[in-house]
């Protein structure tokens, strides 16, 4: 394999001018919306690598649409499928978790989508920074399992990792020439979820159905819950951490039910800067995909015409306890954020399947962090091992 070259900003990768992609996770939320983000911009971005986990259907439509070099589907039973139905096609297919690590290493592609949900997705994206790959991260547990390592060896080699989800665009945005100003502390700002206001008493007979119905985003089932327990924004003030290099009481969580303001940074002199626009995810995708350049599309705008409010409120976390759990984890670092990652795969998986009541998931997380060891200072072997320590015991608090 050859050695790889340090990718810029502004890199297009190839004398044509054209970005080559490498969609990891493409059948999901944010790979279906990156690849309308693709279809809509054909003289900028190419499709080199498509993978999936099991959604081997999807996976073959896309192939066929979009002609990659090669695809993925990570369920080895699902190759021969796969394989069958691109017979007559120029793709190399493979599959596999070990063939994820290693076309992620490859040298044909520019820019890496990491939009594998949940710790699936770290090794893939730690084998492409390793190669010196731009990285459009949009899966936020790579950094909450083992930011230190991921960013450290990003400065090593000089990679650039752009934020895809739309708290930490909107950061990244707002940071976009203010390299030599202090940052005061970033504000992130959450929907609320679709159980706002509601109480305990409430919430104990929460079913999936009515978890999964978001007020303002269209997002995969997992983090549609995470959002509705608050733990999509614990784990958003653990990536901030390690995005933007800052300490733990520089990250702050306010309601804004609106999801017009998607995100804020207050500088050391007082002032705020604030990205906004209307929920939708294209928007932060295009702008990673395509950055520095900003490039014209026909996205909804939001108009401030028509009559309408942007309030804030305190997170209520004597109710959504998953964001004191996140902000402990933040606080006491080591392999704390990726035991409590863990317990909440395993929790959400439980409730999607109506195996736990939606406050038992809480209580699990809690319980896991409890019995797993503190590590301090882990080694990636060592967050490999709490990960899978914290799965077995979250998974053996479940009820049959």
């Amino acid at each position: 394999m050859s050695e790889q070259s340090t990718i810029n900003y502004s890199s297009r990768g190839t004398g044509s001018g054209i970005k080559r992609i490498a969609l990891f996770g493409s059948t999901g939320s944010i790979g279906t919306q990156a690849l309308d983000v693709i279809r809509a911009n054909p003289n900028l971005f190419s499709v080199e690598i498509l993978t999936a986990q099991s959604n081997d259907e999807l996976l073959i439509k896309q192939a066929l649409e979009f002609q990659p070099n090669m695809v993925v589907i990570g369920d080895d039973k699902r190759y021969l499928k796969v394989k069958e139905a691109l017979k007559n096609e120029p793709i190399k297919v493979f599959a596999g978790e070990q063939s994820l690590e290693e076309v992620a290493a490859m040298d044909n592609y520019d820019m890496m989508l990491a939009a594998i949900v949940g710790f699936a997705g770290l090794k893939p994206t730690l084998k492409a920074v390793e190669t010196g790959k731009l990285i459009a991260l949009a899966n936020k547990e790579t950094l909450v399992v083992a930011g230190d390592i991921v960013m450290q060896k990003a400065v090593e080699k000089r990679v650039a990792v752009i934020p895809v989800d739309s708290e930490h665009s909107a950061i990244f945005q707002c940071l976009v020439g203010e390299t030599r100003n202090r940052i005061e502390k970033v504000v992130l700002t959450a929907s609320g979820g679709p159980f706002l206001g509601k109480k305990p008493n409430f919430l104990v007979n929460v079913k999936r159905d009515h978890a999964l119905q978001h007020p303002n985003w269209n997002m995969g089932a997992k983090i549609t819950i995470d959002s509705a327990t608050l733990m999509n924004k614990g784990l958003e003030m653990i990536e901030a951490k390690w995005l933007f290099n800052l300490k733990p009481e520089q990250v702050q969580v306010v309601v804004h039910p609106q999801s017009i303001i998607h995100s804020m940074v207050q500088f050391e002199d007082g002032s705020i800067k604030a990205q906004m626009g209307l929920p939708d995810m294209k928007l932060p995708i295009q702008y990673a995909l395509a950055f520095p350049q900003r490039i014209v599309n026909k996205f909804p705008r939001y108009d401030f015409r028509k009559p309408g409010q942007l309030t804030f409120e305190e997170p209520d976390t004597k109710t959504f306890r998953n964001l004191v759990l996140a902000t402990d984890a933040l606080y006491k670092g080591g392999n704390t954020p990726c035991v409590l990652n863990a317990a909440n795969e395993i929790a959400v998986y439980a409730f999607l399947r109506n195996r736990i009541g939606f406050l038992d998931m809480t209580d699990l997380i809690e319980r896991t962090i409890q019995h797993v060891p503190y590590i301090e200072k882990p080694t990636l072997e060592e967050y490999f091992e709490s990960d899978a320590e914290a799965r077995n015991f979250a998974a053996s608090l479940i009820k049959l």
